[in-house]
């Protein structure tokens, strides 16, 4: 009994290849917990569209990726003086954001960052000079910029890129690979189009994993049921049940990222107010559980335990069995299933 992930593998393998064909040279990103799916297994699936490049998170990453990717691995963290170090093969390319972090990388294969408008790292616009006499002893695979999700000031992603360019062509840098996150296919045919002399390689990770919703499912088995009318104590803290119905015993608890959610930005009046609603419920116990039975998400019984949840279906529901299988809407960047079942 177990929390499964099932995957129509047919229906995702076609997504991919949708993702493919609109950015041509795509590098495939596998960082976290591999997307839900693990890194073994994105790291066989890039394997299997012929990437020749593979994206990580951190060098940790990297080491336990190497013996399943033969092809490059490109670690997304910027390198840091003094972090600790991890045996990597030559094949690995390191992304730096600072000057000193080239100077400090010699011999290494790089990609460097610049500062984009997400203003999280990268080389800044003043610095640029001081990239000559640094890319001398680093063997540069090209430039990056990690771009923005939202413009909610109405600027365009393209224009932020050919800013970058004129900027580094100003200051009479390679410019035969960039790097970019975020763009849209039209708006990566329009950069292609323009500097013809690039090589542009869309890093992506959720579009090209998760774009197809109805490709993956995750469902939990019922491990038990029990009967229990109004006023029936239950589970740790020995709560009363509110009516009667079932309290169902289902696979997936925090061990799997069940209950844990990854903060939310919310934007508009009708989201803001749900937020409000369950911040409101919750201090009086009252928590939706990601798991549905007949058509319905359901209410926790109690906080969810390690590998387990305990859920309250009222009578007026059909009766769960041992056996049946719950759909849970869980985020798969934050879940660890037991099984993944291809279909």
């Amino acid at each position: 009994m177990a929390l499964s992930l099932y995957v129509d593998t047919v229906r995702w393998r076609a997504h991919q290849k949708s993702v493919i064909d609109q950015f041509p040279g795509l590098v495939p990103v596998c960082k976290g917990n591999g997307y839900g799916f693990g890194h073994e297994r994105l790291a066989d699936e890039a394997i299997r569209f012929g990437s020749d490049t593979l994206a990580v998170g951190t060098t940790y990453e990297a080491a336990r990726i190497k013996d399943w990717f033969s092809g490059d691995l490109l670690v997304l963290t910027p390198f840091r003086r003094g972090e600790e170090p991890v045996p990597l093969p030559d094949r690995v390319i390191r992304s730096v954001s600072s000057v000193d972090g080239v100077h400090a990388l010699v011999g290494a294969r790089v990609v460097i960052e610049c500062m984009s408008s997400m203003k999280r790292h990268g080389v800044k616009e003043e610095e640029l000079g001081q990239l000559h006499a640094a890319i001398e002893d680093v063997r540069l695979e090209g430039f990056a910029l990690h771009l923005p999700l939202d413009r909610t000031d109405g600027s365009d992603a393209v224009e932020e890129v050919i800013s970058w360019m004129d900027r580094l062509r100003s200051a009479r840098l390679p410019l035969h690979t960039m790097f970019v996150s975020h763009l849209r296919a039209e708006e990566l045919a329009r950069l292609q189009q323009q500097f013809p002399q690039t090589r542009f390689r869309a890093r992506i990770g959720t579009r090209l994993w998760l774009g197809d919703h109805e490709a993956t499912e995750y469902r939990g088995a019922v491990l038990d049921v029990t009967r229990v009318v109004k006023g029936d104590r239950f589970g740790y803290r020995q709560q009363k049940a509110a009516s009667d119905g079932w309290l169902v015993v289902v696979a997936g608890g925090t061990s799997h990222g069940v209950g844990l959610e990854a903060p939310k930005a919310l934007h508009g009046v009708m989201p803001r107010a749900k937020g409000v609603a369950r911040a409101g419920l919750a201090t009086v116990n009252r928590n939706l559980s990601p798991f549905v039975w007949s058509g319905k998400q359901r209410w926790f019984a109690e906080p969810p335990h390690m590998q387990v949840s305990i859920l309250f279906v009222p009578s007026d529901a059909q009766e769960p069995k041992v056996g049946d299988e719950l759909v849970a809407h869980l985020r798969h960047t934050t879940t660890q299933f037991d099984r993944l079942v291809d279909r």
